[in-house]
């Protein structure tokens, strides 16, 4: 890997991370195609969802600071499953992490899952703690490579009758404590002793975090005007394409 395959890499997890085609199946097909790609464990990968991290935080910045202790709560509830699902299960997971042809098979079930979330009726403005809980349970599934987290996340929130925008509100405050998580524990397994260039892993989160804002975006504008099935299209085209060649 160069600084070039860094930025790519970077700004594939930025845009990826919120639109619903899940960022960590396109990094896993990226990656494929880098001669010589190594990390420890997913370290790289995860240095690149820190940097989404820090673009849900810089997006929601003026909300995160008015958010009430029981809304606090329910992002508390709905990070528990992943972080059972991640601790648990954390070397079979990486494990998945190099195979492509699964990836292939878990966009496409991401693609049937962005046209069910148009298709959806919502009416709720509030999240009650088992709303939360089920769609922290579809965080929690969302860990598998090719099925995308904000697009589980947000098809239990609407399938669960919340209001299109609160789902996905909650959907990327609900990504700061799980990507937060994933951190802490690659860099406790691997330390950050062992990343063999550092440059390449900065610019590759700051790539991220750009791209991130970005994507957003867009997620916002396409949920509003339930256009989600164009990532439909999308998951369904690649996955197939990841089965065949």
């Amino acid at each position: 890997m160069d600084l070039i395959w860094s930025i790519i890499l970077g700004l594939i997890q930025g845009l990826t991370e919120f639109l619903p085609v899940s960022s960590s199946g396109h990094l896993v097909i990226a990656q494929h195609f880098i001669p010589g790609f190594s990390q420890p464990g997913v370290l790289f990968d995860v240095v690149l969802h820190l940097g989404t991290l820090f673009a849900v935080v810089y997006f929601f910045r003026k909300k995160i600071l008015t958010l009430s202790r029981q809304y606090y709560l329910l992002l508390i509830i709905g990070t528990i499953p992943a972080g059972l699902f991640g601790i648990l299960f954390q070397k079979s997971l990486e494990s998945t992490f190099g195979d492509y042809k699964m990836v292939g098979i878990e966009l496409i079930i991401t693609g049937i899952l962005n046209f069910l979330i148009d298709k959806a009726n919502t009416a709720k403005d509030k999240i009650t703690y088992e709303n939360s809980l089920l769609i922290g349970i579809g965080q929690a599934t969302a860990i598998i490579p090719g099925i995308s987290r904000s697009g589980t996340t947000i098809f239990t929130g609407v399938k669960l009758g919340i209001d299109r925008k609160k789902a996905a509100e909650f959907s990327f405050l609900l990504s700061i404590p799980a990507i937060l998580g994933a951190n802490i524990i690659q860099i406790i397994s691997h330390g950050l002793s062992n990343i063999p260039n550092p440059l390449y892993y900065f610019v590759g989160f700051l790539a991220a975090l750009l791209s991130g804002v970005l994507s957003i975006r867009l997620v916002f504008k396409t949920l509003s005007e339930k256009k989600f099935g164009i990532f439909g299209i999308y998951c369904i085209v690649l996955g197939v394409l990841v089965l065949l060649f």
